[in-house]
């Protein structure tokens, strides 16, 4: 019994052995990555960044290329004594700056060890051969080879985004990333950062027992290549987008432009935005751009949430149809105005009484507070607050109070309000119909962003439904989400649209004489279909909105145009909405349209608005 417990115990003495011997043999023999990492303080790995993936518009136009930029690394402890004077003037730099620096690293010499820090960032090819050249008279100093973007096309640096160098906090988030490394931080960039980034290769040497560089590490057969980084196209057109940019200069606002039949976004433009010029190296204009009083680095496309104004009409009108309260035919009268109790929603003057395209035609403010009455106080519910939640349904199915799910980075949600919300300011049961009148004409607290007011021109275009909004195109080595292939329908019933869509026809195509309120935005031959909106303010003046599809049958555009402190919808939105939708369709403008074009191009509204 002993002897058979002794033999169990030597047994297992001896497993335990092999599986030891085995594993230091496999660390020591046969997998050399441990023999590697052993070694490290003799090894010296020289970083090859990728080349970071190129991004084309949708017509294979590059929006962001690269070029080869140089860093300056400093490896403290091979430094000897040199000419500082001569680097300086090599490199364009101040004695200063070198001492500076040089003091940084005797201070941090025992953190730094061997490493190589970078002491100036993006040498120009030109600068960086100079001091190739004298390079033998700065031991401890050398070049590393990296890509820089630029920008052959100005297609908008809000929409293309910039890549920066990584911080604590974001390699904190992201610990595949190092210090040294760059990404992108907003737009595109930010968008599509894991297919563009690439992957990082390396060159080991070794170090001998002086600490120089003395040999390729198993001559080479450690090394790794670096992957570039993959090839993205955009759904952006790239001259549309130039195009919309000239047009929205020295203008606060945005201009977007969706394909109702797919949802690509052909243009997204925010002004003021940031030139690409200084793109490339945004850190230099950091603190310029940051301390812009108009914030250009606010994308006001997805970011801003708005008040839609008066093309939020149309999505209260199409509730009524569905609801049975409303018909094309319904008549409402207004008298500048709707009254209620002691209190005016005004309206400009215009015939009277009105149906339900004329009411679109003519932007009635007073037809629309009976519309949504009618909505609320619709007696298939038990209150007006059980109707106001059905309400909130109906708006949020067009892609309102939420976000969209597009692929561009920080889009907002919007706000869309419920019962709840009002119970919580009036009380419950402390308030009614007229109470929140303001939001049968889009104003109130609605809020929403140009990208939610061009979504909905895509729906009504499409009678009733809308494919989510997105930035990037499928390609050979990118798969984009599934969910952009898919239509996404309204509460509203398809057959409704049509009649919302003639009254968005005869505003552009009746003229002023006959009521229609965008008259400025006909083009013959187009059949634009469109929506003023006239936007509250309470920072100053009213906001300018205009959204638009063309043509009426088959539309190959949807655009939505808004406009901070720029009054009336047809004086600024609407001519620059219908100027890019002929410039897309029509590839050049009208010569009957050139001096509304000149207009809107000399134009200078960024007085009108109050910085911050």
């Amino acid at each position: 019994m002993k002897l058979n417990r002794k033999n169990k115990l030597l047994a297992g003495l001896l497993t335990v052995a092999v599986i030891l011997l085995s594993k230091l043999f496999y660390i020591q023999i046969v997998n050399n990555r441990y023999k590697i990492d052993a070694s490290n303080n003799s090894m010296v790995y020289s970083i090859i960044y990728p080349t970071r993936g190129i991004i084309y518009d949708r017509n294979g136009k590059i929006l962001v290329g690269n070029k080869v930029a140089y860093d300056l690394l400093v490896t403290p402890k091979e430094v000897e004594k040199f000419d500082t004077l001569t680097l300086c003037e090599i490199l364009d730099i101040s004695p200063e700056f070198v001492r500076d620096k040089m003091n940084e690293y005797r201070k941090n010499r025992r953190r730094i060890g061997y490493q190589s820090v970078v002491m100036l960032k993006q040498i120009p090819p030109e600068t960086y051969m100079k001091f190739a050249e004298l390079s033998y008279k700065f031991p401890g100093f050398k070049g590393q080879a990296r890509s820089i973007r630029e920008y052959p096309y100005d297609a908008g640096g809000n929409l293309l985004g910039y890549v920066s160098e990584v911080d604590a906090d974001f390699i904190k988030r992201n610990p595949e990333y190092k210090s040294g490394d760059y990404a992108g931080k907003t737009g595109i960039e930010a968008a599509m950062e894991q297919e563009l980034k690439g992957e990082k290769g390396y060159n080991i040497y070794l170090r001998n027992s002086r600490n120089r560089i003395e040999s390729r590490y198993r001559n080479g057969e450690m090394d790794k290549e670096a992957i570039p980084g993959n090839e993205v196209t955009t759904t952006i057109d790239a001259e549309l987008q130039h195009y919309g940019q000239m047009l929205m200069e020295n203008k606060v606002g945005s201009l977007v432009a969706i394909e109702p039949s797919t949802g690509e976004i052909l243009t997204m433009v925010s002004s003021p935005g940031i030139n690409v010029s200084m793109l490339a190296d945004i850190g230099k204009h950091y603190n310029e751009i940051a301390s812009n009083p108009y914030k250009p680095m606010f994308n006001r496309a997805v970011q801003a949430p708005y008040p839609p104004g008066s093309v939020f009409k149309l999505v209260n009108g199409l509730i009524g149809l569905q609801e049975g309260v409303l018909a094309p035919d319904t008549y409402y009268p207004c008298s500048m105005g709707y009254h209620f109790g002691g209190h005016k929603l005004g309206c400009h003057a215009h015939k009277s009484p009105i149906n339900l395209e004329e009411s679109i035609m003519m932007s009635c403010n007073a037809y629309y507070c009976y519309v949504l009455r009618a909505i609320l106080e619709n007696r298939k519910y038990s209150s007006i607050a059980e109707a106001l939640d059905k309400w909130n349904e109906y708006v949020k199915s067009f892609g309102f109070g939420r976000k969209l799910g597009s692929d561009f980075p920080s889009e907002l949600g919007g706000s869309i309000p419920d019962a709840k919300y009002y119970n919580r300011i009036y009380g419950k049961g402390g308030w009614k119909a007229t109470t929140v009148i303001s939001l049968s004409i889009g104003q109130g607290e609605i809020g929403c962003t140009p990208l939610h007011l061009a979504n909905l021109c895509a729906t009504v275009a499409n009678r009733g439904y809308y494919y989510i909004p997105h930035i990037v195109k499928a390609s050979e080595n990118i798969v984009i989400d599934p969910k952009y292939y898919e239509k996404q329908y309204t509460m509203v019933d398809t057959a409704h649209f049509k009649k919302v869509i003639n009254g968005m026809y005869r505003a552009v195509n009746s003229g002023f004489g006959s009521g229609g309120t965008a008259s400025i935005a006909a083009v013959e031959g187009l059949e634009i279909c469109g929506k003023t909106g006239t936007a509250q303010n309470p920072r100053g003046a009213d906001n300018s909105v205009f959204i638009c599809f063309a043509p009426k049958d088959n539309p190959k555009i949807a655009v939505a145009a808004y406009l901070e402190n720029a009054g009336f919808g047809a004086t600024w939105a609407a001519p620059i909405a219908s100027l890019l939708v002929e410039k897309y369709l029509e590839g050049e403008i009208s010569e009957s349209r050139k001096p509304l074009e000149q207009r809107v191009l000399d134009g200078n509204l960024m007085d009108r608005v109050k910085k911050e």
